[in-house]
């Protein structure tokens, strides 16, 4: 087992300071990695390696196929979250076509070599399960009372999409729960349903369309910005296959926007308030920033595939996980740091 054709699905442990993620696509086994000292350079050659400090293994010890057991498509790890020294993962059907997911979440102990204590899947929330069963992130202590939770958790864009979120979507949760209520109780905050989309499926716009993929989510001390972090094509909208969309990044058939950007959309969490205080609907809010952003090293393709994103409050940081990055189509972590300005000074009165 490795990260070849993985590294999906991050979460941060401040014990260790080190990353948990998920591996090769085929297995979706989750291992936990170092943190070596980060080196800022464009020579793939250069940067230094992770150690292993928890090898493979499947963090829902066989059950992650229960999230759905009627679906005969494949099922992956949505995301993952330490919290309260548990390891809490999600999971979400790959392509439910017959819309019959109905559980999302799992609690378990931090040490992978402790079997027998997983528990879930579980229900989280009233909404289908794909507007929850990804990306998770923690909520500032200055946020909780405000939003209502420790903790958020959401998904976005899957495939059948009439029943998926169309834009960002998240809602504040307990993990804590899980395993004592179930369903256990969610708040959405964000979702675009079918009929309230961020953007139409098929247009050609910064928002959203049937390319767009997010998969992590942070909100940084110190800050009222959340973060949605992924990939979005700006190009004209088709489907087809790649060719006849024109697109070298991506030959299948399916959704097409070449080229394609990493990007963060960005929301005031005071609108998210607005939403949980029931003066907004969770469809209300849009973007108060959409930024695309670069990283050192170019898809050889032009895929701009994003694994996931994670955030330490201690020291600031993101780190993002870039798919498919050298010659074993093995992930690079990048390393962002998070430097809070101070707010501009009010506007003066009118005359």
């Amino acid at each position: 087992f490795s990260f070849n054709y993985g590294g999906t699905s991050l979460a941060y442990n401040s014990t260790q300071n080190s990353l948990f993620m998920v591996g090769h696509d085929w297995y979706q086994l989750s291992a936990e990695i170092s943190i070596p000292y980060v080196v800022n350079s464009t020579n793939i050659n250069t940067l230094n390696s992770a150690a292993l400090i928890q090898n493979f293994f499947d963090g829902t010890e066989g059950k992650l196929n229960q999230i759905n057991p009627t679906d005969t498509n494949s099922k992956k790890i949505g995301g993952q979250l330490i919290y309260n020294n548990k390891l809490y993962l999600t999971g979400y059907s790959y392509y439910d076509g017959a819309v019959t997911q109905s559980k999302s979440h799992f609690s378990r102990p931090i040490n992978l070599s402790t079997t027998g204590q997983v528990v879930g899947p579980v229900q989280v929330g009233s909404q289908y399960p794909g507007f929850v069963s990804g990306y998770m992130t923690q909520i500032p202590p200055e946020w909780q009372s405000a939003l209502g939770g420790p903790s958020l958790t959401g998904n976005c864009c899957l495939s059948i999409i009439s029943t998926q979120s169309s834009g960002p979507a998240v809602s504040v949760f307990d993990p804590t729960k899980i395993g004592s209520v179930n369903p256990v109780p969610a708040t959405p905050i964000l979702g675009y349903p079918y009929d309230h989309p961020l953007s139409d499926w098929g247009s050609t716009g910064p928002y959203f369309n049937g390319t767009t993929r997010i998969t992590g989510v942070v909100l940084p001390t110190g800050t009222r910005s959340l973060l949605f972090i992924g990939k979005h094509g700006v190009g004209t909208f088709c489907y087809g296959t790649g060719a006849e969309c024109n697109d070298p990044a991506d030959s299948s058939k399916g959704t097409h926007a070449y080229p394609y950007k990493y990007q963060m959309w960005v929301y005031d969490v005071n609108d998210l308030v607005d939403v949980k205080n029931g003066v907004k609907q969770q469809w209300e809010p849009i973007p108060y920033g959409i930024w695309n952003f670069d990283l050192p090293f170019a898809d050889s393709n032009g895929g701009h595939n994003i694994g996931g994103a994670v955030y330490d409050p201690a020291t600031g940081r993101i780190y993002i996980s870039q798919q498919c990055e050298d010659i074993n189509c093995s992930p690079i972590i990048h390393v962002f740091n998070v430097n809070i300005g101070t707010s501009p000074p009010p506007p003066p009165p009118p005359p």
